[in-house]
């Protein structure tokens, strides 16, 4: 079959997308940005950018240093330069092209990596405070060339005029916008001043800026603090830590100089005085090629370094096309695991010469450190015995409990622990509370640290083997008792035994793990589905229940006067309330039916005193 050849009429011809320029302008300024405060941001930051470019062409220019100046008095905002500057060529290329940027056709700034900003769009954020975008640039490229006027209008047109040399007789480019009565939150002088200092606050080329008055204040009157000169190590450490503390609110517990030079990165990280949920990443503050990039930066750290925020001024990271957040690529991830290996050393460091320190930071983030610790052997190594855990000796570090204990015994959850301590403790026995965030994994590494030390999991059959069993006799006198007790508590799938165990004030312990519940929750539902599908699935997956077990402390008065009741009824009633208070002293919660066991138990003993009374 031969196939018709195709149409060469003009209704197959390409066509060009038709664009609403209105539209897309409103698009990028209203959308791209967070906030409107980002237009003074694009302004400085292509400011800085003509400069590079300008110190690129002419890297031995005479005269004064080139500089940014910034001038607002309520009734216009204006950025001047005396950057490369741009001619009507440019101008038609560049500012009439959404998305095209002279950093990435210009043969002088064939290295982007020299510049800020890489996508050709900034300057629309000014949009967001002004209806139209006046720029007059006077070119460095072209001895004696005209200064250009080019006006932007949100309607997305715009006209281009050659001026007089004289309309502006130095090189470089002047911004001006006539803000709309609607921004004047973001373009009244002090507000533009606030933000040329939070912004610029650690650019490398003088910016000043002129509210009215005609006295030119300083923007960023000092290079970073990490870039400057001290005269002593203690004097650069106090400068660095008030530096932090201006710049987070808080005093660091220490502060971590970082210094990358492959992408030419320096700042600091903070120690955080203070504990913070596990998993809060806070935002960290970074800076590229000194313009304030993100206060939420939270990617520039691995997620276990929660502890610390940092302030950083990088070369040759990447930012976002909105220039908010940096972009993921593999310099980033590089950068993220150098930060990690500098927070790494400065544990090490702490560990090995300034123990005080390691203290009030192991006291405010062990939770930070035992994360970490999981995955690092040398912070295992390092940091392990020196961890607080919660154990049957009160809180104390694994190194201080291996000298007494040389067996531990960790529980699998916080409820076994508390359903344990006080009777293996009593028993003198060495239980660590594993149900915490990481603890039961490090406790069993322990033996990696200290190898005389040994680490087993508890579980009931290992603490009912450490209580004594009572003579013969008095097991055949309670053994009435006992199976009244254990008839009565069937329901729960509860074994009744009667053992001797410290303390004598206890009179029953509850060992009841979470994972045998749930074992006996299966069988139940299995046995209440038989025959459908998924009675069918539980059944599978059914094991043998493990029983829970009531143990009676023969040494309790109480449990001594219980095991010689002869009334039937009053013997079921006293070991459902035996199992009562049990499982209120275990700290677990109470399924509905062990609620009523202890209500319908308490009121049967009253009704029973009540009577004898009478």
């Amino acid at each position: 079959m031969t196939l018709p050849h195709a149409s060469s009429s003009p209704a197959d011809a390409d066509r060009t997308f038709q664009v609403d320029l209105r539209g897309l302008v409103d698009l990028l300024s209203h959308h791209l940005y967070s906030s409107p405060r980002v237009y003074l941001r694009e302004l400085l930051q292509n400011a800085v950018d003509a400069l590079t470019a300008r110190h690129a062409l002419e890297p031995a220019a005479p005269g004064a240093p080139f500089g940014i100046r910034l001038y607002a008095d309520g009734s216009v905002v204006r950025v001047e330069d005396d950057g490369v500057g741009l001619t009507e060529a440019d101008v038609h290329s560049f500012l009439a092209t959404i998305g095209r940027s002279s950093k990435r056709a210009d043969r002088i700034a064939e290295q982007r990596a020299d510049f800020i900003g890489q996508f050709g769009i900034g300057l629309l954020s000014c949009f967001l405070v002004a209806d139209e975008i006046h720029v007059v640039s006077r070119s460095a490229r072209t001895p004696g060339a005209p200064a250009v006027e080019w006006r932007g209008r949100g309607d997305g047109s715009y006209s281009v005029r050659t001026l007089p040399a004289s309309a502006r007789p130095r090189l470089g480019t002047t911004v001006t916008l006539t803000p709309r009565a609607d921004a004047s939150e973001w373009t009244r002088p002090a507000q533009v001043h606030a933000l040329a200092r939070h912004f610029g606050s650690l650019l490398r080329h003088p910016v000043t800026f002129d509210g009215g008055t005609g006295d030119g204040a300083t923007v960023n009157p000092e290079p970073a603090p990490w870039a400057r000169t001290y005269p002593t190590p203690g004097a650069r450490t106090r400068a660095l830590a008030a530096y932090g503390e201006e710049t987070f609110g808080f005093t660091p517990l220490d502060t971590i100089e970082l210094d990358l030079p492959a992408v030419g990165l320096k700042g600091i990280a903070c120690v955080l005085p203070e504990a913070v949920p596990a998993g809060r990443r806070h935002g960290h503050r970074v800076h590229v090629k000194g313009m304030l990039l993100s206060e939420q930066a939270d990617e520039i750290l691995p997620e276990w370094a929660f502890f610390v925020r940092c302030v950083v001024d990088a070369e040759s990271l990447r930012p976002t096309a909105s220039r908010e957040a940096l972009y993921e690529d593999d310099t980033l991830a590089a950068v993220r695991d150098a930060l990690a290996e500098r927070l790494r050393a400065w544990i090490a460091r702490t560990a090995a010469s300034d123990p005080e320190l390691l203290g009030r930071f192991l006291q405010a983030h062990h939770l930070a450190v035992k994360s970490l610790a999981v995955h690092d052997d040398e912070i295992l190594r390092m940091l392990l015995p020196w961890l607080p855990f919660e154990t049957t000796d009160g809180h104390a570090t694994l190194d201080e409990f291996a000298r007494t204990h040389r067996t531990v015994l960790v529980t699998s959850s916080v409820e076994e622990f508390r359903q344990v301590a006080a009777i293996a403790s009593a028993a003198g026995l060495g239980v660590v509370n594993g149900g915490y965030t990481y603890d039961r994994q490090l406790v069993h590494r322990l033996p990696e640290i200290r190898p005389e030390v040994s680490v087993a999991d508890l579980d009931p059959a290992t603490l009912t083997a450490h209580l004594d069993p009572v003579d013969r006799e008095t097991e055949l006198a309670a053994a009435a008792y006992l199976a009244q007790a254990r008839d009565a508590l069937a329901v729960f799938d509860c074994d009744v035994a009667l053992r001797t165990f410290q303390p004598a004030s206890a009179p029953a312990l509850l060992l009841d793990s979470r994972e045998a519940r749930h074992e006996r929750t299966r069988s139940q539902l299995a046995r209440e589905q038989q025959g459908g599908v998924w009675g069918d699935i539980l059944g599978h997956l059914r094991q043998e229940a493990p029983r829970a077990q009531l143990i009676l402390n023969q040494l309790n008065p109480l449990v001594r006067t219980a095991v010689g009741i002869d009334e039937p009824e009053l013997a079921r009633t006293s070991a459902e309330a035996l199992y009562g208070q049990a499982a209120m002293l275990s700290r677990r919660p109470l399924r509905p039916a062990e609620s009523s066991l202890i209500n319908r138990s308490f009121l049967n003993l009253l009704a029973h005193a009540l009577r004898k009374d009478s």
